[in-house]
């Protein structure tokens, strides 16, 4: 394990204990997933940004969508670009490390250091592949808790995210409510609606198609799905943005000619884009991890502890709710927020609403949207004052 020491944010004053960027959790006691497979001393790879203060009260969980990971901001170590919340996250900005101690764990079931199908399965000596158990939102989220507990943070100041980040937000809250303060769910919905369980299969689909997937045994085959993978991020991230978005920022504009080619080379330059989001994709990501976290967005829904309405799944919560959709967003529209919203009054929950104006569609919460800055920013700043952050 990478080892740097507790020193490097929790102040000196704190017991040293080896954290590094990954840290093997159920060593003792074994974790049952929701499937019901049992795991030990399985890895979970995290990253802190600021400082926990003395009450360990100003912890914020950052919980990142479907295809991102743990590097929240500074430079990502694959790409070398910034961390994909990077505009929201540091010094002074809506999410402020000089005030919160922000923690983001990799998910179970990605490909970033956590437990995942491309891990060393203990018992063959060979990579997971489709060997890995089905894993759900509500074991990325318990996973999260034992982190916290090893970090020695009882209770969450606010717990974040948006897409299946969102999810993990809404988990969070309604399993663990007694540690959690406040939450921001983000873009999201409270189940996985048909149109976008669809999406996820044609993206699975696309890959197992690819003879280079080998039944899930790419690694140990030398081999890699990488047009399978490619096709599967291309169909999926025309969901992420709008009409308006896409019409205005290609139209039928064409790539690099003044002519059609008739043939199949990317003539027009969404062709292109798409394309080169494709290739950028299979650069990071691992295939069999895209199959089992869409698996786990699709199996995600409030409402299956036997809830007979959403509102009774949020009867007697505590936590302190901003809910957050996009105008443009039609992955998870703001219809969806906004039932999730008429829940939470019917039972008479601290809740704020808005729905933020924008072309971008659903990833506008990566992007920069003014207002969306100003409402992250404003309920924190609430939020610190009612609970005594400093």
């Amino acid at each position: 394990m990478s080892a740097t020491f507790a020193t490097s944010f929790f102040g000196a004053n704190y017991r040293e204990v080896e954290i590094g960027q990954i840290v093997h959790l159920a060593r003792k006691k074994p974790f049952t997933l929701e499937c019901g497979v049992e795991v030990t001393n399985f890895p979970l790879a995290f990253q802190t940004y600021g400082f926990l203060n003395a009450s360990r009260s100003n912890a914020i969980l950052v919980c990142h969508a479907l295809s991102g990971d743990q590097y929240v901001c500074g430079d990502h170590p694959v790409t070398g670009k910034p961390g994909w919340w990077d505009r929201m996250v540091g010094p002074e900005k809506p999410i402020d490390t000089n005030r919160f101690f922000v923690i983001c764990a990799n998910v179970v079931g990605s490909c970033m250091g956590s437990f995942g199908p491309k891990e060393i399965n203990p018992d063959t000596g060979r990579p997971y592949g489709l060997a890995f158990p089905f894993i759900t939102v509500g074991d990325m989220v318990r996973s999260q808790a034992l982190l916290l507990d090893y970090l020695g943070i009882e209770k969450l100041f606010c717990v974040i995210g948006g897409s299946m980040g969102g999810m993990q937000a809404l988990d969070w809250a309604t399993r663990f409510p007694n540690r959690v303060f406040s939450a921001v769910p983000i873009a999201t919905a409270t189940r996985q609606s048909a149109q976008n369980i669809a999406f996820h299969e044609i993206g699975r689909q696309a890959i197992m198609a690819d003879p280079d997937w080998c039944g899930g045994d790419y690694i140990a085959e030398r081999k890699y799905p990488a047009k399978g993978l490619a096709v599967a991020r291309m169909a999926a991230h025309v969901t992420y943005l709008s009409q308006d978005a896409l019409q205005e920022k290609f139209g039928r504009h064409l790539q690099d000619r003044d002519k059609y080619s008739f043939g199949f080379d990317a003539d027009f330059r969404v062709e292109s884009y798409l394309r080169h989001q494709g290739v950028s994709f299979v650069e990071r990501f691992d295939a069999n991890s895209y199959l089992y976290l869409t698996r786990a967005a699709s199996y995600f829904d409030l409402t299956e502890g036997g809830a007979h309405t959403l509102a009774d799944v949020f009867n007697g919560t505590k936590v302190r709710w901003c809910v957050v959709s996009f105008s443009s967003d039609w992955l998870y529209a703001p219809a969806e927020s906004r039932n999730l919203v008429r829940a939470l009054n019917a039972v008479a929950a601290d809740v704020s609403f808005t729905d933020i104006e924008s072309e971008h569609g659903h990833d506008s919460f990566l992007l920069d949207v003014p207002q969306f800055d100003a409402t992250i920013r404003g309920f924190l700043e609430g939020s610190a004052s009612l609970y005594g952050v400093g």
